[in-house]
C-alpha cells in the first residue's frame, strides 16, 4: 500500500527525482511479487513435494512388511549401549535377541530393538522388514507426508518473499549510495565557498 501511496504522491510533485519514483514502482513490484509470485511457487513446489511423497508412501508399503517377531533372550551389551547411568530403562532394554519369519518365507534371527518395556523370553513385538527379512524403518504414513509437503511448500513462498525483498533492499540501497555520491559530486564542484559569496570573505 505504501508503494502505491508513493507512487500517486510524486505523480505531478515537482520535487519528484526519478530515483524516487524508481523506488515507488520498485515496492509495488516487490508487493505483487509477494502476493503473487510467493503463493503460486509455494503451491507448485508443496505439490510437487506431495506427488513425490504419496509416491514413496506407496513404494515403501510395497517394499516393507510388518512380521511378528519371538524375543529369544535380552541382547548383551556392547562397547556401543549407551552409559547405564545416564540411560533410561528403555534405551537399556530394547534390543533383544528374536526369531521372526521373512515374507520370503525364510526364518530369520538377530539381535533387534524390541520395543518392549521387560522384554521376556518368548514375548512377542512387531518389526518391519523387507522381503528378505532384513530389518527396515517404519514406512512413511501419508498424514507425516503430507505435513512435509505443506512444510516445503510454506518453506518456498518464505523463502521467494526474503528473495524479492532482498533484492529490493540492495537496489534501494545501491540507489541510495548512488545518491549520495552525486550530491558529494556537487558539492565538490560547489567548492569550499559555496553560501558565501560576495560577504568579502
Amino acid at each position: 500500500m505504501r508503494a502505491i501511496g508513493g507512487l500517486w504522491r510524486w505523480r505531478h510533485n515537482p520535487l519528484r527525482r526519478t530515483t524516487d519514483l524508481v523506488e515507488a514502482w520498485l515496492a509495488l513490484a516487490a508487493l505483487v511479487l509477494i502476493l503473487v509470485a510467493a503463493p503460486v511457487i509455494g503451491a507448485v513446489v508443496g505439490s510437487a513435494a506431495q506427488d513425490a511423497l504419496q509416491q514413496s508412501v506407496r513404494e515403501q508399503r510395497q517394499a516393507r512388511h510388518q512380521v511378528t517377531a519371538t524375543v529369544v533372550k535380552k541382547a548383551g551389551t556392547s562397547p556401543l549401549d549407551p552409559d547405564p547411568e545416564t540411560a533410561t530403562a528403555r534405551d537399556r532394554s530394547s534390543r533383544v535377541v528374536a526369531d521372526w519369519t521373512a515374507p520370503d518365507g525364510t526364518e530369520r534371527h538377530g539381535t533387534v530393538p524390541a520395543g518392549l518395556r521387560d522384554p521376556h523370553p518368548g514375548d512377542r513385538f512387531k518389526l518391519w522388514t523387507d522381503e528378505q527379512g532384513r530389518i527396515v524403518g517404519r514406512p512413511l504414513d501419508s498424514a507425516t507426508a503430507r505435513t512435509h509437503a505443506v512444510l516445503a511448500g510454506f518453506g518456498s513462498a518464505v523463502l521467494v518473499v526474503g528473495c524479492v525483498e532482498g533484492a529490493r533492499r540492495l537496489i534501494v540501497w545501491r540507489m541510495v549510495r548512488r545518491r549520495y555520491a552525486r550530491w558529494d559530486q556537487a558539492w565538490d564542484k560547489a567548492g569550499p565557498d559555496w553560501g558565501r559569496t560576495g560577504t568579502g570573505s
